[in-house]
Formats: structure tokens, sequence, C-alpha cells
């Protein structure tokens, strides 16, 4: 799994700008993500970079909750913070790992059934930290809604 793993995880952070590029055009035009449809081009790309540039630190870490509750922690406290609805966060934090997935098959990353096999051992691995970081998120926002309160 780790080789196949290494690959994709590899393919985002090396091309982290494009997949970001294709993540904010489709974020700034999808029905359930108002709120980022009038985000200027490096704004909308900042809000994704840090994720494909780290997300490997994250899901090679064999105990990986203190690093996702720090990571998805500081993403719903900067979206909370720019008055971004939570279930718009979350949504477009789904779009960020779909996008993770739409590039790597574009990049004919799943060549042989072996491949494809691994494919779905991290893909499985990559729902269950996006799980969790939508866990994080709405804990976090219920947190921050409170204190504002």
């Amino acid at each position: 799994m780790y080789a196949f793993a290494d690959k994709l995880l590899e393919v985002s952070e090396r091309h982290a700008d494009k997949i970001v590029d294709q993540w904010c055009r489709a974020v700034t035009k999808n029905p359930h993500t108002p709120w980022f449809q009038s985000m200027k081009p490096a704004d909308c790309n900042s809000f994704a970079m840090d994720f494909y540039k780290n997300f490997k630190d994250v899901y090679f870490d064999e105990k990986p909750y203190k690093k996702l509750e720090k990571y998805f922690g500081k993403y719903a406290e900067e979206s909370f913070q720019k008055g971004i609805p939570m279930e718009e966060a979350i949504y477009a934090l789904i779009m960020m790992r779909r996008h993770l997935w739409l590039y790597a098959d574009f990049q004919a990353l799943f060549l042989t059934a072996l491949d494809a096999h691994r494919a779905v051992e991290t893909l499985n691995r990559t729902i269950r930290v996006f799980d969790q970081g939508v866990f994080i998120i709405i804990k976090r926002y219920r947190e921050l809604e409170k204190a504002k309160k």
C-alpha cells in the first residue's frame, strides 16, 4: 500500500499548484459553496495549497490524530474567522479530497490490477483522514460558536 500511497502523495505534493487551480475553479462555481464564489484566485489558492503540500505528513503518521487535530483545527478556525459557513468549509474540504483523486486518476496512476487494489487501500486511508478532519472541524466550529456568544 505504501508504495502506491507514496506515488499518490508525491503527485499531490509535486503538482499541488495544478490541483489547487482545478479545485479553485470548481469550488468557486459549485452551488454548494456560494461563499467561495467571490474569492480572488490568489486567496482561493492559498486556502487549499497548505493542504496539498502537507497531506503526506499526516497520511504517513502512525498515530496521526494530534497532527489532524492541529491541521483541521486551524482549518476550522481560519474558516470560522473568515465567516465561511461550517457546511461550506466541510464541502470545500470534501472537494479537496475529490480533486486529489481526480488528478491522480488523470495522471494514470492506476495502471494494473495491483495498482487498483493498492489505490482502494490508499483511498480508504485517505477517507479516514478526511472523516476525522470533518469531525474535528465540526467540533472546533461548535467551540468557536460558544466562545463567540
